[in-house]
């Protein structure tokens, strides 16, 4: 039986010698095995809550992906995971689905495994201690067929990209599909010589196997899942330098490579206007990722944004827009991917600050003023809390829609939060509490507990009746400075930025 007094440390050793005389026992057939049947586990997300698996911390995938086209044929892979078991393990739980597995190994050794719901469940061939370095490898297909709608492969109109917001990475390769658990990739992509595939990262020295080319690639910082990017197509990719000589790629179409210059060479400004706000950009290079295809988003993919090709050539938007738009999935990069969110009840911090950051730069380049914007916020905010439920108690998605998470009070409704907190902290507070929210949790994750603690201690004062109001009760607090702004009945987004971007 248990005993309470003992640390987990301390029952380790109790635990591998009662595993190990089940193992005889089971040798010499005196008793059956008793493990339960597999299920789909979770860690918790009150929003998804079978994403994400107990008992590990991973540290590093590396992601073998062999491409032999069309964009509709399977891919072959190869996923090996390096991970810190965190409890002791009979049986480790993968979020994966939409491919096949073909066989699987612990530590070397050939594992059992089966499916449960979008669980991939490996049986090792010996139990899993906690503390224990593990080494997982799957080999198995990834199965770009689908709707766009359902995230994970995106067919592009030369290839394929990727878009895993929120829940999708692991319809493309194995995985802890959860933001909390942000892990080191190495990307190796093999593809026909007339192709080019790009990831996420760093490039490495591509290296030509007669009719195909494998392109590798390492990320320098950690990356939630639902951040990888891989793009495969008849691409160029174009560099330049940003700030302090960042580098910046792009992906494009070759054929579109002149018609879209004149965007491209646009974001080392915005590199240069986001640093002025929050700091350093927290990566080692950045780019955009314009693929042709129809998503109805865009997507800020670590160090790559994902853009559809007719935000920058469709008639109707005005350069004000499409500029605040590519600022919006670059201010992603410090909030929601270098501070990820340690649940997706905290998304409003990724899509509240991008929003802000959006809505700023659009005043200062020809679009509407601020206080204009947050104004129609306002009046819509009773209305979007009612639908989706408040910016920091959201409501789960709709059944088979996942990506409904992404509703505007996640948008315009929580750049209202900033948009009041400035003026109840002031903006030099307000500027101090952006630059360290970002510096104290780079490459990390944190939780809405986390800023408005931040807050309270940047501004010198409580704030915990504040932040109740903002961001849990159902209806919107006064604004404060604007006494005279009245919410009413539900309505649509306050701009088309918050139906665009993610």
């Amino acid at each position: 039986m248990p005993l309470p007094s003992r640390t987990p440390r301390e029952r380790a050793p109790r635990a591998r010698a009662l595993r190990s005389a089940v193992l005889v026992a089971l040798s010499a057939g005196l008793v059956a095995a008793a493990l339960p049947a597999p299920t789909p586990l979770g860690i918790g997300d009150p929003l998804f809550p079978h994403l994400g698996n107990p008992g590990y911390d991973v540290l590093t995938y590396d992601i073998d992906l062999t491409y032999k086209g069309p964009n509709t044929a399977l891919l072959d892979g190869v996923t090996r995971i390096k991970a810190l078991a965190t409890g002791d393990l009979e049986r480790i739980n993968l979020d994966f689905t939409h491919g096949t597995v073909s066989t699987v190994t612990v530590a070397g050794e050939r594992a059992d495994w089966t499916t449960s719901g979008e669980d991939l469940v490996i049986t090792p061939a010996r139990p899993v201690d906690r503390g224990e370095a593990v080494e997982i490898a799957v080999a198995h297909t990834s199965d770009p067929s689908g709707p766009a709608t359902s995230g994970g492969w995106v067919r592009t109109g030369d290839g394929l990209a990727m878009a895993n917001q929120a829940d999708a990475a692991h319809r493309v390769f194995p995985s802890n599909d959860h933001p909390s658990d942000k892990a080191f990739f190495t990307f190796r992509i093999t593809a026909p010589n007339d192709l080019t595939a790009v990831a996420n990262g760093l490039a490495g020295e591509p290296v030509r196997n007669g009719p195909t080319t494998t392109w590798t690639y390492r990320t320098a910082h950690p990356m939630a899942t639902e951040l990888a990017q891989v793009s495969i197509g008849t691409s160029t990719v174009v560099h330049r330098e940003g700030p302090r000589g960042l580098p910046v790629r792009d992906v494009v179409r070759t054929a579109d490579r002149e018609v879209l210059e004149p965007w491209l060479r646009r974001t080392p400004g915005h590199l240069e206007w986001m640093e002025a706000h929050v700091g350093p950009y927290p990566f080692e290079n950045y780019g955009v990722l314009v693929a042709d295809a129809e998503t109805g988003f865009e997507l800020e993919t670590q160090t790559l944004s994902l853009f559809e090709r007719r935000l920058f050539t469709g008639p109707g938007y005005p350069k004000w827009f499409v500029d605040s738009v590519m600022v919006h999935e670059l201010a992603h990069q410090w909030f929601g991917d270098s501070v990820s969110p340690r649940t997706w009840s905290d998304l409003w911090l990724n899509e509240g600050h991008a929003t802000w950051y959006e809505a700023l730069y659009a005043e200062e380049n020809g679009g509407p003023a601020l206080e204009r914007r947050m104004k129609a916020a306002y009046a819509a905010s009773d209305g979007w809390r009612a639908a989706g439920g408040p910016p920091a108690a959201p409501k789960p998605p709709a059944p088979g829609q996942k990506i409904s998470l992404f509703r505007p009070v996640v948008y315009d409704g929580s750049a209202l939060v900033l948009y009041a907190l400035r003026h109840e902290i002031g903006a030099d507070a307000f500027g101090r509490l952006e630059r360290r929210w970002v510096a104290d949790h780079r490459d990390g994750t944190a939780t809405t507990a986390d800023f408005t603690a931040l807050a309270a201690e940047v501004a010198g004062r409580d704030l915990t009746r504040f932040f109740a109001d903002w961001l849990y009760a159902a209806k919107t607090p006064p604004m404060p400075g604007h006494p005279d702004w009245r919410s009413r009945a539900p309505e649509r987004a306050a701009g088309p930025e918050a139906r665009r971007a993610r």
